[in-house]
Formats: structure tokens, sequence, C-alpha cells
């Protein structure tokens, strides 16, 4: 029976309870039933919003010291240095005041997205902006080039060591630690996928602990739907489904049940104990920016917006994606042609360096992409009778010990180099920097309608597919990612999937 999903009534929140009580007091994880604030949760993001302030304050005191000993040198020490002294004492004091009002510490903008990122960028330009009127109102001579040293260094020391500090969290995720209690609250099949879904995705730092549905099947030892967690009651035992579990989260799923007054209703009784209170939209993989509530007649509705398939940005795209891959290219030319004599020369290989392969790209168009060829020369012969050992799902073929691949292939692979050679098809104009994954015509023909969605934006070198797992994904998986990415797709989100592709690179994950 583990495993099975268990329903629980009224009168056992009692028992649960107990048992969640004495499993806290064994792993010292869990919250101490009857406790209106989760101390737990309290605890350790008070202690990570110290640290961040604690890193803000290194990073700024650091960048204010480097940019003062730069720019004056030996002359710091002078008399008429003084003001810049100072300036330099106060700057990481001014620089955490200015975060704090700019709403960077709160949790809400913490933990996950690029919210605290931009935060952190818009104080930099708000100090920055305050350090020029200073100077004119009271007539301090400060210098330009201290100020243009200063102010991009601690923004970029501040967000990167922000960003290491948030990629420990979620190491700690990972191992289920620091976790939200959540209780899903809403319909069978949308707590069973809900539940699915955070399972399997460790960055959120939710973790399900029971569910409330609208009413407890009669007659029947089994729900219809697979995968749920304990049912703690339905809709009328929230508040007390939140105590017996411990939970400090509720996310309530998209469900008539639960809307207007039944929602309001529910939000005062989790107010008392500052709990969390979550409306999942079933607007799939729609980004915020692109969702505005605007009132109508005194109704609060909820426009969403075009993704930006055109216009401007997209030129801009365009044109970072040639010059990037033109300077790239420049650089690795060495690389690339010490790569390709490896290949060359690896033992039973034969055949050219460059394996070329005809994708579909931007709106169904076929083109031919370049890679290191990492496998023998009758690789595509033999892949017949390798089918029945196929290690993925959906219309991709993945083996981790392929025996079609070389030696330097599996090399190649693991390093990402025998993708390098797509950066011709990037400066060709046929792919993007960022993008999603080229498909084979054969996946194409098997495509259900929605799916086709991907083809209209140009594929990537990567994408988010790359920096979530790449082989690792299920089918299903890599393609939700490529179509979230088509909907949300900005400027900076790709400039984050850059970044984060260096990372996965490195950390070789999913590559096979």
């Amino acid at each position: 029976m583990a495993g099975r999903p268990v329903y629980v009534g009224r009168c056992a929140l009692v028992e649960i309870a107990q048992v969640i009580d004495d499993t806290t007091r064994r792993q010292g994880e869990w919250a101490p039933i009857g406790h209106s604030v989760n101390p737990l949760r309290t605890g350790w993001q008070s202690r990570y919003v110290a640290k961040l302030c604690l890193v803000d304050l290194a990073a700024s005191a650091g960048s204010a010291g480097v940019a003062l000993s730069l720019r004056f040198g030996p002359a710091t020490a002078e008399p008429y240095n003084r003001g810049h002294l100072w300036l330099t004492l106060a700057l990481p004091f001014a620089w955490v005041l200015a975060l704090t009002l700019n709403r960077a510490y709160e949790s809400r903008h913490l933990f996950v997205g690029n919210d605290e990122y931009v935060r952190v960028f818009q104080t930099g330009l708000a100090v920055t902006a305050t350090l020029a009127v200073v100077s004119l109102a009271f007539d301090f001579r400060l210098a330009r080039g201290y100020v243009i040293i200063a102010m991009p260094l601690v923004t970029v020391a501040g967000v990167a060591m922000r960003y290491l500090v948030r990629q420990q969290l979620h190491r700690s995720w990972a191992r289920g630690e620091r976790l939200h209690r959540v209780i899903l609250v809403g319909h069978e099949t949308a707590v069973a996928e809900m539940t699915r879904r955070l399972r399997r995705e460790c960055y959120h730092g939710l973790g399900v602990v029971g569910a409330c549905l609208p009413h407890l099947p009669v007659g029947t030892a089994e729900p219809r739907a697979s995968g749920l967690p304990p049912i703690l009651g339905t809709f009328a035992d929230v508040p007390a489904a939140v105590t017996g579990a411990g939970a400090d989260t509720i996310v309530v799923l998209s469900c008539p049940e639960m809307a207007g007054s039944a929602l309001r209703r529910l939000g005062w009784q989790l107010e008392r104990d500052e709990v969390d209170l979550i409306v999942a939209s079933n607007l799939v993989d729609v980004a915020g920016d692109r969702t505005t509530v605007r009132p109508v007649d005194g109704l609060p509705m909820l426009h969403v917006e075009h993704p930006r398939l055109k216009g401007g940005r997209r030129v801009v795209k365009a044109v970072f994606d040639r010059v990037s891959a033109l300077l790239l290219l420049i650089v690795a030319a060495p690389v690339l042609l010490a790569i390709a004599v490896l290949v060359r020369m690896s033992p039973g290989a034969g055949g050219p360096a460059i394996f070329r392969q005809v994708r579909v790209g931007k709106n169904g168009r076929p083109f031919r992409i370049y890679k290191f060829r990492t496998m023998y020369v009758n690789a595509e012969e033999r892949l017949a009778e390798l089918l029945d050992r196929n290690e993925t799902d959906g219309e991709l073929f993945k083996m981790r010990q392929d025996p079609r691949v070389t030696r330097v292939g599996r090399w190649l692979r693991r390093l990402s180099l025998d993708e390098v050679p797509q950066l011709v098809n990037v400066l060709r104009g046929d792919m993007s920097l960022v993008g999603p994954r080229p498909p084979l015509p054969r996946e194409v023909a098997n495509y259900p309608s929605d799916m086709r969605r991907r083809l209209v934006v140009k594929p990537g070198l990567t994408g988010l597919w790359q920096v979530s797992g790449r082989s690792d994904l299920s089918w299903e998986e890599s393609i939700r990612l490529d179509l979230s990415y088509v909907e949300n797709w900005s400027l900076t989100m790709d400039l984050v999937i850059l970044v984060r592709t260096l990372s996965a690179v490195v950390r070789s994950s999913g590559a096979y």
C-alpha cells in the first residue's frame, strides 16, 4: 500500500498532527504543531536576508575601495581626497539602505525569478543619479572616474554575490531542506498535475505535504487521479489542515468553488497565522510581465498581452546574435581547428570532421545544421538496431552509453564542444544564440497542432531545455520549456539563459 493516496477526515487531523509532531522531534525539520507562525521558516528566511545584507555590505565596500584605489592611487590619503574617503565609508550603508527602499530584501522578490536582480540594477542607477544630484546641490567636487568605476562594479558584484547565495539555497531545496510546506486546494486532476510538477522541479522551494479537495469520494478507497498527496479534508477543512500539517503556504488551484467570496474568506482565516496564500492561474507558462490586472467597472480583470514575436527588440536580438557569433568564431578559431584535427584523427572514426544534418527552423523552413561529428560514420544505419534501447520518451532517441559515439565524441558532448560549429548557423541567420531546440523533420511531422508553436521563432544554440537538464528531461517537459520560452521571450531572459548555460556546461548535466 506504500505510495497510495491517503484520505483523512476531520476527526483524524489530530492523529496526523501527532505523527507530524513526532517526526519533527526526530528530524528537526517540521514546525511544532499548534504554532501560528512556522518558526523554522521565518528563522531561515531571516538568516537568508541577514546574509544578503552582509553580502551587499561586503560587495559595496570592496567596490568602493577598488574605485578609490584605482582613481586616486597613492594620492588617496591626501587631505583634498578626504571627501572621497568619507564617501567610500558611507557608500556600503547607503547601498544597503537604497536596496531596502527598493524592496530588494522582501521575500516576494527573493529566492526565484529575475526580479531580485532587476531591483539591484535599478538601485545602482538610482544611487548613481543621487550621487550626481547631491554633488551638484552641495557643490561637492565628485570625481567622475570614481563614480564610473564604483557604481557599475558594486552593481555587478551585488548581482553576482546574490546569485551565489541563491544557488546555495537552491542546493538546500534540492536536498529537501528549507522547503515551504504547501497544501494544494483544488480538484483531483489539477492537484495531481501540480504535485507532479512541484516534485519534479526543486528550484521553487515548494514541498507538497497534502491537499484539500472539494469533497471526499464516497464508496471508494482510491481517487480517480494518480499521484495525489495525502488528502487532509475538504475545502472547509483548510484551516485545520494547516495546523495539522504545519503548513506555511496554501496554493489554490483554479476551481469555481474557490472564487470570489470563498477565496476572500480563506484569506481572512490564513491572515491571522501569517500563512501565505497563492492563487495558481490556469494561464500555463505565461510570465508575469505579460499579465496586468486592470479594473473594469470595479472588477479586477487580468489582461494578457501577446508575446513579443516582432518589433525592435527582435531586431536587437538578431544583431546581438550575429555580432556575438562572429566574435566568438574569430576568438575560438584555433580551438575549432584543433578539435577538427582531433576528430579526424580519432581511431576508427573516419569521415569528415563536421557533421551536417537537416533540421527545421523558423516557420518550418528546413536548414542544414553544423556540428562536430561525435559518432562513427555508420551511425544512422545502426540506429534501427538500437531503437529498443531508447532511454527517452517521445520522438527523441537518447542512450547514456550509445555505442555509436566515439571516444573523442563522448568528451566533446560532455563539454558541449560539438555544438560550437552552430555559430555558423547563427551567423547565417538560420539559428539564434538562445531559442528552442532545433528539431528533426521526423519530429515535426508528428507534432500536434499546439507543439508547432515552437516553430514561430528561430531555434537556438542553447535554451531553457539545455539549462534545465537537456537529455535528462522527458519529451513532454522539453516541449513545455520550449513553448514557455516562445511565450515569455525577452532580452533579459536570453542573457540569463546564456549565463546559466556556462554553469550547465561546467556541470555536464544531461550531456550524453
